[in-house]
């Protein structure tokens, strides 16, 4: 059974950092692109990072400097640590993998930047 768990959110003040965890099980992990995704209230679902099996690394645009996706295949693990966070990155962030037409969403886990 394919299962995404994410761990790591919670409150942070502007300017602070934050780090989020996907434990993964049920599939072979080293094989399948690993994102994240973050939905904000009344927005849609956007990519925020990626990580392919091979290590190949994409982020959108508003998060590039300041975050940072990793993996740990030996952990079946997705990192992304997030830095010099805003108010506009509080959003419920979701653990994703793929492989072909095969995809896996986690339950998120919700990021809030406020003073």
């Amino acid at each position: 059974q394919v299962q995404l768990v994410e761990s790591g959110g919670g409150l942070v003040q502007p300017g602070g950092s934050l780090g989020l965890s996907c434990a993964a099980s049920g599939f072979t992990f080293s094989n399948y692109v690993m994102s994240w995704y973050r939905q904000a209230p009344g927005k849609e679902r956007e990519l925020v990072a990626s990580i392919s099996a091979g290590g190949r690394i994409n982020y959108a645009d508003s998060v590039k400097g300041r975050f940072t996706i990793s993996r740990d295949n030996a952990k079946n693990t997705v990192y992304l640590q997030m830095n010099s966070l805003k108010h506009e990155d509080t959003a419920v962030y979701y653990c994703n993998a793929v492989r072909f037409a095969i995809t896996a969403w986690g339950q998120g886990t919700q990021v809030t930047v406020s003073s």
